[in-house]
């Protein structure tokens, strides 16, 4: 019983996934912040671009 304890406290395999998930979860949240900034600068952008295309004459 002991080995098998000293066996699971020795494995280092779950260490990585956590390493892993940390550092998904931080290039998800700057993702996600840089989206947030930019959002309102490309609403009013493309806003601006279907104003023009609705005012442009075919003939």
């Amino acid at each position: 019983m002991l080995t098998r304890l000293k066996t699971l406290m020795d494995d280092e395999s779950g260490a990585v996934m956590v390493d892993w998930v940390v550092l998904t979860a931080g290039v998800v949240g700057m993702g996600l912040t840089i989206m947030m900034s930019v959002a309102p600068a490309t609403t009013q952008a493309s806003a601006s671009i279907a104003a023009e295309l609705n005012a442009v004459q075919i003939q």
